[in-house]
């Protein structure tokens, strides 16, 4: 759907709504809330409230002083984690009570940018699976309408707000970072995310506590990576893919600690690929082989998964799986990638080791 065509959707589901909540990421509430939708729904003269959804995956005490500085009110939920949905909904509910006593049913709905996860907060709100959902934009294509009250309606329909800046694109990982011909700009302007929304980010991920500009940041961890062209010079293009690549595919998240755990498995392996990018063992039986004992060592009912881009190809390790089909179609999806050749291992649980292309 074209960016003209998707915000005159985006405002004819406004004209039909009674009450708008904006969903964000908890994650990226900075990249995720949109100021030009909001002054919209404002100017409008319509309720609008502001969910906060992943709200595990967060500090609580960051996520309080964020919401502080908000102007506009808003409520904390983890919809996979049925956390807060008590208190979203008597916010609805207190919102719809004015409004009640001209209307006999209010409609509520749900606006966002792409998969911070509106229709799983209805199904969530319901109770039940009453909206399919899916982690791909576009997917809610017609209007759906679901009961939440007798008098309370909550509206799921193509309110997705659309992504019409490329760099924008590439920091919410629309477009894979080692495809980009010039990732500097949008690199950049991600640092720049990060440093009004977490600076300490920078320096727990990267030991930089001195900088006096966003390229700086960039330079300096072209200088720690070793991204160094003949000469000595910093190869800034190729940190830039890095920096982007590590932010798409969640290894580097503002919070280190909190965000390791995402979307339901763990971000690991690290060592072990630090020890595959060194030896450059580009064979899922070299690296089983190698590392086998210690990918065992994680075979338990939790998924674990880890990826990394080694001279051309993305290796991929999963674990946690009753299947092996179900590691391979679970690291093709967290990658983009193809899976080329695969290498499975353990018994009751399982792992599998894979390069991608």
């Amino acid at each position: 759907m074209k960016a003209r065509k998707a915000w005159r959707v985006v405002r004819e589901v406004i004209d039909e709504a009674d009450i708008v909540i904006e969903v964000v990421d908890a994650r990226d509430p900075i990249g995720t809330r949109n100021r030009t939708l909001e002054r919209l729904i404002q100017e409008e003269g319509k309720p609008l409230l502001i969910v906060m959804n992943k709200i595990d995956l967060v500090p609580k005490e960051w996520a309080e002083e964020y919401k502080m500085k908000s102007e506009i009110q808003m409520v904390f939920i983890s919809a996979r984690e049925r956390k807060g949905t008590g208190i979203l909904r008597k916010e609805i509910k207190k919102l719809a009570k004015p409004l009640l006593d001209e209307k006999e049913r209010v409609k509520v709905v749900f606006i966002g940018y792409p998969n911070v996860g509106k229709s799983t907060i209805i199904n969530t709100l319901k109770g039940r699976k009453a909206v399919k959902t899916a982690p791909i934009p576009g997917y809610t294509r017609g209007k759906h309408l679901v009961k939440l009250s007798s008098k309370v309606w909550l509206l799921d329909s193509p309110g997705v707000i659309p992504i019409d800046d490329f760099d924008e694109l590439v920091i919410r990982g629309g477009f894979p970072a080692d495809k980009i011909e010039e990732p500097v700009k949008p690199a950049l302007k991600l640092i720049g995310r990060i440093l009004e929304t977490r600076k300490e980010a920078i320096t727990e991920k990267f030991g930089i506590k001195e900088f006096e500009s966003e390229e700086e940041i960039l330079r300096k961890i072209g200088e720690r990576r070793g991204f160094i062209k003949a000469g000595g010079e910093v190869d800034i293009a190729e940190t830039a893919r890095w920096f982007l690549r590590e932010w798409q595919t969640g290894r580097f998240t503002l919070f280190e600690g909190e965000g390791e755990k995402q979307g339901g498995f763990i971000w690991d392996f690290e060592d072990v690929l630090n020890g595959v990018e060194e030896d450059l063992l580009l064979d899922p039986r070299r690296i089983l082989w190698k590392y086998g004992d210690k990918l065992r060592e994680k075979l338990d009912g939790q998924k674990r998964a880890g990826a990394r881009e080694i001279d051309g190809i993305m290796v991929g390790i999963a674990t946690g799986f009753k299947k092996c089909d179900s590691a391979v179609k679970f690291l093709e999806e967290l990658t983009g990638k193809h899976v080329l050749a695969r290498e499975c291992f353990g018994k009751r649980w399982k792992g599998v080791v894979a390069v991608m292309e």
